[in-house]
């Protein structure tokens, strides 16, 4: 009996060292595809010192509708922070009840993609808090006008003197783009399950979850999808084996080729971040696709030229689940009050 009860013990110890090594094997596979977790610690930003400061008056200009024309439309109404850091519409509802060409792209992580924009127009996040301000389509307003917007609240002017302390004007369309980025710096969504995984914790995710994981890595996913963001980092071609229909890849819409003019460009889109996935449909630039699974096996015939089980396409969407991370708890800032009323455009 004693004999029989140690070797029971001894293969109970195998078993569990051959799942560890396993387990192991798949969390070095994950990071020699170029998969990290998220950082936490607030992630530096170029030519702009972020601080507590930019940090407090960016938080008020994402929530603040006044940075519009209407006066109705802010950053959080098309990346509302409760529902993912996007609106969940197809494609967004901008000044005049206009519908923008493009679904927006979540604001959760989005310091950690390379560019911004879907064809990566802006280089940074300042860049890309100018962009929605001035377009005609989303919030249709002038860097003149803002600026006289924010001079007429003098709670704005010392909120800016103290983000930007030294200039001598610091209420400038340039600086309301550097706080909104400094803002946008801290949200960002640590310790998913599969961060927690990365980390060392092999309980992180189920047998599914590692089965996905597994199969997004061999079926050539992360190819594309790499880095913090799990995407974010490269532009390709949507359609790289086959191109889907006109519904999800709207001929007139030809991406990148808009940025650089180049006919190599044409129909090329930065590989969308990851991070999120589950909360942030629907998906694609058209935003014409709502379910996750069906996402999957899109991406599987058009990039992969894999045609891909219902099976493998449900357990790899059960792994971008696992992609879901700690939501930042913001709290609605109190906005300055208007000591001169604007007047504003009609809807």
């Amino acid at each position: 009996m004693g004999k029989r009860i140690i070797t029971l013990a001894a293969a109970t110890c195998f078993v569990a060292t051959a799942a560890a090594a396993t387990d192991a094997d798949l969390r070095q596979k994950a990071k020699d595809a170029g998969l990290e977790p998220v950082p936490y610690g607030l992630h530096a930003v170029a030519n702009n010192p972020v601080t507590r400061e930019k940090i407090e008056l960016g938080k008020m200009l994402f929530f603040d509708p006044r940075l519009s024309a209407s006066g109705v439309i802010s950053c959080n109404t098309c990346h509302n922070l409760g529902t993912g850091g996007d609106d969940n519409l197809s494609t967004s509802v901008g000044h005049g009840w206009q519908k923008g060409p493009r679904n927006a792209p979540t604001v959760l992580n989005a310091v950690f993609n390379v560019a911004q924009f879907w064809d990566g127009r802006a280089e940074d996040l300042k860049a890309q808090a100018k962009g929605p301000v001035q377009a005609g389509v989303e919030m249709a307003n002038q860097p003149e006008r803002v600026v006289t917007t924010l001079n007429s609240m003098p709670e704005y002017v010392a909120h800016f003197r103290s983000a930007f302390p030294g200039e001598e004007n610091p209420v400038t369309f340039d600086n309301m783009a550097k706080a909104i980025e400094a803002f946008e710096v801290t949200l960002v969504t640590p310790n998913s399950p599969f961060d927690q995984f990365l980390e060392g914790n092999d309980a992180a995710l189920d047998d599914e979850q590692k089965a996905g994981l597994e199969l997004f890595i061999d079926k050539g996913c992360a190819s594309c999808h790499y880095g913090v963001n799990v995407g974010g980092q490269a532009y390709f071609p949507f359609g790289l084996i086959k191109r889907p229909g006109a519904d999800i890849l709207p001929p007139g819409d030809k991406g990148r080729f808009r940025v650089t003019h180049t006919a190599s460009d044409e129909y090329v889109f930065r590989a969308a971040p990851l991070r999120n996935i589950a909360l942030t449909a629907p998906y694609f630039h058209s935003g014409e696709v709502w379910d996750l699974n069906q996402a999957v096996a899109v991406m599987g015939t058009a990039q992969l030229g894999a045609k891909l089980t219902d099976d493998e396409v449900a357990t790899i969407a059960e792994f971008l689940r696992s992609l879901t991370g700690e939501q930042p708890q913001v709290e609605y800032p109190i906005l300055p009050l208007e000591t001169v009323k604007t007047p504003r455009p009609e809807l």
